[in-house]
């Protein structure tokens, strides 16, 4: 039962992980300062960060499911 929630919580955290970082990825801008480039952006990383940690706990609860 554990594996099983742990492997849904790593794809939606997988999911929202992809999802969120590339919508926040087009919500950041580029520019060039004296041949570097500098990206600003306006994007709001908390889903990004949130999902990544879903994964991680879905990963980790599967790796220990396993060992028993």
């Amino acid at each position: 039962m554990i594996k099983k929630i742990a492997i849904v919580l790593l794809v939606i955290g997988s999911l929202g992980l992809i999802y969120f970082g590339i919508e926040a990825y087009q919500q950041s801008e580029t520019f060039s300062v004296v041949g570097i480039d500098v990206a600003v952006s306006k994007a709001n990383w908390n889903p990004v960060i949130f999902s990544g940690v879903i994964a991680a706990v879905g990963l980790l609860m599967w790796i220990f499911s396993r060992k028993r």
